[in-house]
């Protein structure tokens, strides 16, 4: 079946008939999904079955942990430690690569979390997560009482201290998934309950501010599946499972596509060699798209791009890439200097390289020179820079 395009702009994130393939079946109901940036597998869990899996394209998927205490959304941090919501022990953990476990949350003024649902992590180490109560109930989680009046959303902060709850009390229903756009000045969060989706203002605090409505009725009387998990693309679209499958919003909140999967999806997340592999997990199976947009640059993707092997951009911290002030510096070898281009050609809409234009012109006016400097494409630069050396060569012989 192909996937509903309402807007010319989904049409530029994937092939209306791009396949979802079947990679994973015979689950119960998998959650969780997140890539490995480094060893190149899909981490998943099977919920109710209480196991985690990994899948890739060599081994297929093979069994990790179990029990997995009936784990949920799952994330890495900065060093590739596994940050994990627990149903069945109303944990937030972190666990590190040779098996040592850390537990980050559990209560909140004295009293269990419910069951810790969905988790993200900012540049700054913050690590944001949702507390809904559907680990409480059976089959997802353990049946027991809840000992919160309310579900939140939680942010710990990278200095530690204590556990931070974001939002008014009664907000949401059941806060489920969540993510941050591409410059972590917004987090979006959807409510499974209520069938919506609503954004905040990120303060460079981590504090949240600002909140309204982003997206509603997500919902159908014909297909199953509503809001669960949700992620950001690069150019700032949110992805939320949904009826059918996974429903694509512009950063305006103008819904612009749905893809259409098989079965109920819960959650998604980017993968592959170059991130343009999205994985859907749902229901009893594992499916994987080919987009033609990648994630959110997240902290694990963007500390480890070199290993990584994709076109993912690998942001230093304090390294501006905000393309309004990206300078591009070239080399013109014949004339014996070195001129700034403050605009490149698609980054706001001007021509190439027009600062650099313009020096170039000075200098040949200033020398006497009619030569009129129309480009700076680096084929003209280096076609230059070969007759400058063939005029050495010839000037030795």
């Amino acid at each position: 079946m192909s996937h509903t395009s309402l807007r010319q702009d989904f049409e530029d994130l994937i092939e209306v008939d791009a396949p979802a393939i079947q990679v994973v079946t015979d689950c119960i109901f998998t959650e969780g999904p997140v890539w490995h940036p480094v060893d190149h597998f899909l981490l998943f869990s099977d919920m109710p079955g209480d196991v985690r899996r990994r899948w890739d394209p060599h081994a297929g998927a093979v069994e990790v942990k179990r029990p997995a205490n009936k784990c949920n959304g799952m994330t890495y941090d900065a060093d590739l430690n596994l940050i994990v919501c627990e149903h069945a022990t109303s944990l937030l953990v972190r666990e590190t690569p040779d098996g040592a476990r850390e537990v980050l949350a559990s209560h909140f003024e004295g009293k269990e979390l419910n069951s810790p649902n969905d988790v993200c992590v900012r540049a700054d180490g913050s690590i944001y997560f949702s507390d809904p109560y559907y680990g409480r109930m059976p089959g997802f989680g353990v049946e027991r009482p809840r000992e919160l009046g309310f579900q939140g959303v939680y942010r710990l902060p990278p200095e530690g201290g204590g556990l931070q709850l974001l939002v008014d009390r009664d907000l949401f229903e059941q806060p489920n998934g969540l993510c941050l756009s591409p410059d972590e000045r917004l987090l979006y969060v959807n409510d499974s309950a209520k069938k919506l989706i609503r954004a905040f203002n990120v303060a460079p605090d981590g504090s949240l501010s600002g909140e309204r409505l982003f997206a509603s009725e997500i919902q159908s009387s014909s297909q199953s599946g509503g809001p669960d998990g949700m992620k950001c693309d690069e150019r700032g679209n949110v992805w939320v499972t949904g009826p059918g499958g996974v429903w694509v919003y512009a950063p305006s909140g103008e819904l612009i596509g749905k893809l259409h999967i098989p079965e109920s999806v819960a959650n998604l997340a980017w993968g592959g060699d170059e991130l343009r592999t999205l994985f859907a997990t749902a229901t009893h199976s594992v499916y994987r798209l080919t987009t033609k947009v990648g994630p959110r640059i997240e902290p694990y993707m963007r500390a480890h791009a070199a290993a990584m092997n994709t076109s993912a951009p690998a942001e230093a911290p304090g390294l501006d890439l905000d393309p309004r002030r990206a300078v591009l510096l070239i080399q013109d070898m014949q004339n014996d200097v070195v001129s700034e281009g403050r605009r490149l050609r698609g980054v706001g809409g001007a021509g190439a390289c027009e600062g650099a234009e313009r020096r170039r012109e000075h200098s040949a006016r200033r020398r006497g020179g009619a030569r009129s400097w129309r480009s700076c494409h680096p084929r003209l630069v280096r076609r230059r820079a070969g007759r400058a050396r063939r005029h050495v060569e010839c000037a030795a012989i």
